[in-house]
């Protein structure tokens, strides 16, 4: 094992999770969910608290590891999460009660996030996730940046796609929507980015503060 790997793999197990979070990981494998990693949960946790987000924004519920990850350090915070499968939403409602979570905190909408998202208030939120089918990404960033707040993040796990986004051989559709919203983001005078090789590859984009030349327009209906 290299370095580079001991470091990543001493990163990964470090984090201490609450026994909620214990549950809601073993609840996603158990039914076949990817659930955001130890280290990715951590960092969103942090994220929350220096964004100082109250009004955070999910595009992919689960079973609720990455809700109560962000929720975890920010007890004023409010989420709506949106999922497009009703069994997962099912169980993510029992996980946050379970975890005492109060419902005045929560808003689960079961729906596709690129039918919901284009009916939200405009920069009304301090922090998006984005953990959605890759092929959807950009369309999905598009319309987060138009709710996000100036000064406000974006998070997209999974930015290396198991590996295949830095793999030059690797060119099947998912990878390459990642690998197209990390060059438009790279290029924007508008956004902050950080990748992160927390997890899968961890995606941060910072708004920064009013428009700018080259910033994409959400789409609007």
């Amino acid at each position: 094992m290299s370095k580079l790997e001991r470091n990543w793999q001493y990163a990964e197990q470090y984090p201490g999770e609450t026994e909620a979070l214990v549950r809601a990981r073993r609840l996603s494998l158990e039914l076949g969910i990817e659930p955001v990693s130890r280290s990715v949960g951590a960092q969103l946790s942090g994220s929350t608290v220096l964004a100082r987000a109250q009004a955070i924004c999910e595009v992919g519920t689960g079973v609720g590891v990455s809700g109560l990850s962000l929720l975890r350090y920010a007890s004023e915070a409010t989420l709506t999460s949106i999922e497009i499968e009703a069994e997962h939403l099912r169980e993510a409602r029992g996980v946050f009660s379970d975890a005492g979570i109060a419902a005045a905190r929560l808003r689960l909408i079961e729906g596709d996030a690129r039918h919901v998202m284009p009916r939200m208030n405009l920069a009304a939120y301090d922090l998006v996730l984005i953990d959605a089918e890759p092929a959807q990404l950009l369309e999905h960033f598009e319309n987060a940046l138009g709710i996000v707040r100036p000064g406000g993040c974006i998070i997209v796990p999974g930015a290396f796609a198991h590996g295949r986004v830095p793999d030059p051989a690797a060119r099947d559709e998912d990878v390459q929507a990642m690998r197209d919203l990390l060059a438009l983001v790279a290029e924007s005078p508008a956004i902050a980015p950080i990748l992160s090789p927390a997890g899968d590859g961890l995606l941060t984009l910072v708004r920064l503060d009013g428009d700018a030349p080259g910033t994409p327009n959400p789409p609007r209906r």
